[in-house]
């Protein structure tokens, strides 16, 4: 393609196509987000995605595959050593990671427990990997009666601090996880500490939308550097933000509300006169549904943005494309909570492009060399915009 103004990247986060060759090692072999959604839900009704051939990419229930597609298909391996949604991201952003970052089975060293209490004035409940929802039915009650921070992991590189809203003010959790931040750079890498505030009460909890990710910088530029370099915009929908700590992006939009929130931000900003890189994450799919074992409500989160693309679509203009992708798997119908390592879907569309079998893609980075061909003209051998 020639003459692209803007992309529009869409992560459907955690909407796996199947489990990869290498699952096995991380306890995920037999794992598929969507195939297994479908067959436990009695079917997927995504008549748009299945369009551009989404059931060209694995088995799933409701979505058959197609000889003729309306947009360009593919599925792509996670290179890098993880399966996390910083990982996840940035390899889709151009940087592979080949050492991954530490997670925690046994919890946080007691010097980071320490420095936390030294540096906030709170001691700390908990240090485990633990279900977020879980995590607040079983601790919340300590935490009221003795002024805690509920400190939790899981098997990705995050810590996690959850706070009554009633008991401990945003503005102080914030501020705890940035500290805590600081001292895992010190003493125990992570990728992200992420603030967990809640309300409620006993027997009925719920985690709030403030929820907020303090992450480190990439170690090396992105996609979103070089287009941001280039002087053209990258606007940021959703958590992306937080993912990249900032860098290389010019605009951030967040959304605390919903999927849908994302969504219609998203097509508020295909409205404007930007050119670059609009990069959305819709978290719900992730947090609320595959975590949470939840595979009706993901089916319906999948349904929900299927019925909304059709509106994606008509507000491209002529020299734009559509991107959709995830960042790892969730299968839902999986053993334990965490995230599965699996193909990430790639589903390609504008008005102007070819439709076309993208094949298996040897690295999520494929996504960047084909953005960075389309809007700055680079020649990278991973690019698949000869093929759109």
């Amino acid at each position: 393609m020639k003459n692209i103004d803007r992309v529009t990247l869409i992560v459907l986060d955690s909407a796996g196509v199947g489990f990869l060759p290498d699952a096995e090692l991380f306890g995920d072999a037999g794992s598929n987000t969507f195939g297994h959604i479908a067959e436990s839900t009695g079917g997927l009704k995504l008549p748009n995605m299945a369009s551009l051939g989404l059931g060209n990419l694995t088995s799933i229930k409701g979505v058959e595959p197609l000889k003729e597609t309306t947009g360009s298909y593919g599925k792509a391996v996670e290179k890098s050593r993880g399966k996390d949604t910083t990982v996840g991201h940035w390899e889709i952003a151009g940087l592979v990671k080949e050492t991954p970052f530490p997670s925690y089975p046994n919890g946080f060293p007691q010097i980071v427990l320490d420095e936390l209490t030294k540096r906030t004035g709170r001691e700390s409940l908990c240090n485990l990997p633990y279900s977020g929802t879980n995590v607040i039915d079983d601790f919340a009650e300590e935490q009221k009666a003795t002024g805690k921070w509920i400190v939790y992991t899981s098997a990705d590189p995050v810590l996690q601090i959850a706070a009554h809203e009633d008991l401990i003010s945003i503005d102080e959790l914030y501020n705890a996880c940035k500290i805590a931040l600081e001292i895992c750079n010190e003493y125990s890498p992570v990728a992200r500490v992420i603030a967990r505030p809640f309300t409620g009460e006993k027997g009925n909890y719920t985690r709030t939308a403030r929820r907020h990710d303090y992450a480190i910088s990439p170690d090396k530029p992105t996609m979103l550097d070089r287009i941001k370099d280039s002087g053209k915009d990258v606007i940021a929908i959703g958590k992306i933000n937080d993912i990249f700590n900032g860098c290389g992006i010019t605009d951030t939009r967040g959304t605390n509300k919903s999927n849908l929130d994302g969504i219609e931000k998203t097509i508020s900003a295909l409205k404007e006169n930007t050119k670059g890189l609009i990069f959305t994450n819709l978290v719900d799919f992730d947090m609320m549904y595959g975590h949470r074992r939840d595979p009706v409500g993901y089916k319906n989160a999948l349904e929900e943005f299927d019925r909304y693309l059709p509106e994606l679509i008509n507000n491209l203009k002529d020299s734009e494309v559509l991107i959709i992708t995830a960042d790892h798997g969730c299968d839902p119908t999986f053993k334990g909570s965490d995230h599965t390592r699996e193909y990430i879907p790639i589903l390609v569309t504008g008005k102007n492009i070819k439709a076309s079998d993208l094949g298996v893609r040897e690295s999520f980075s494929d996504i960047a060399a084909t953005i960075e061909e389309l809007l700055l003209g680079s020649k990278l051998k991973n690019s698949f915009a000869h093929l759109i």
